[in-house]
């Protein structure tokens, strides 16, 4: 997986901003939800799709371990879904018709169709029956027209998002902005996200910490999920 190594001189910046370096000190179980943004084999498996992405695989134990955290918490797991339609085809036609050209739009088509393998959680992965499965036709999962995630968090009272997947800088770091700017407190897993490349994988989380929310590892989101629990106990003895 990739390295995310931030500079002390970055975190001073953020800490003269907000007061301290993390905004969000604590996570609610009940009211938190783990995002996985399009762990599908279109990117997970090389040749099974149109944009392979090779450091997507390295990142499933961490985002299993963090599902199987906080579930047993009592937070919410969803596993977001990459969907090409006729009717996006439509409504975000400038993407589909401009930004690709033909032979790549063909084998999106092919491969982020529902139904196909591509289109497909990868092999590791750990859903439950009682974990969301929400279809996005946008990189964001919460921009108008893409899908009806917000409604089905805010129907369970999540207020809080952890956001995994790939690519980092695409559809993860797309759906965390508009996360924090729909008030979900938001934060990106440095090694629970990965990118075509180390260096765009850093620029991404770099940017979202400076502004938009928090830049936390797997281990500190269980300890966080733990120290809850721990507390909730000690609180009703």
């Amino acid at each position: 997986m990739h390295e995310f190594v931030f500079p002390q001189s970055d975190k001073d910046l953020i800490i003269q901003r907000r007061g301290r370096l993390y905004a969000f000190e604590k996570i609610v179980p009940a009211a938190t939800a783990l995002l996985v943004v399009d762990m599908q084999n279109a990117f997970v498996e090389k040749d099974m799709g149109h944009a392979w992405v090779p450091e997507a695989k390295s990142i499933v134990p961490n985002i299993n371990s963090i599902a199987n955290a906080l579930r047993d918490a009592g937070g919410v797991v969803v596993w977001i879904k990459n969907t090409f339609t006729a009717e996006s085809e439509k409504s975000w036609s400038h993407f589909h018709d401009e930004l690709w050209n033909p032979e790549r739009k063909s084998k999106r088509i092919a491969s982020m169709s529902e139904g196909t393998p591509g289109h497909d959680l990868c092999e590791g992965l750990n859903p439950r029956p009682e974990d969301l499965v929400v279809l996005k036709t946008r990189y964001s999962a919460f921009i108008q027209g893409s899908s009806n995630l917000e409604a089905r968090l805010r129907e369970r009272g999540v207020d809080s998002v952890l956001v995994t997947g790939t690519v980092t800088n695409v559809c993860c770091e797309s759906t965390a902005r508009d996360a924090m700017m729909l008030n979900f407190r938001t934060t990106m897993i440095s090694d629970a996200n990965a990118a075509s490349s180390g260096e765009a994988h850093y620029a991404s989380l770099a940017s979202f910490w400076n502004t938009f929310g928090d830049v936390r590892s797997t281990a500190e989101v269980i300890g966080l999920v733990g120290a809850s629990r721990a507390g909730a106990r000690d609180a009703a003895e």
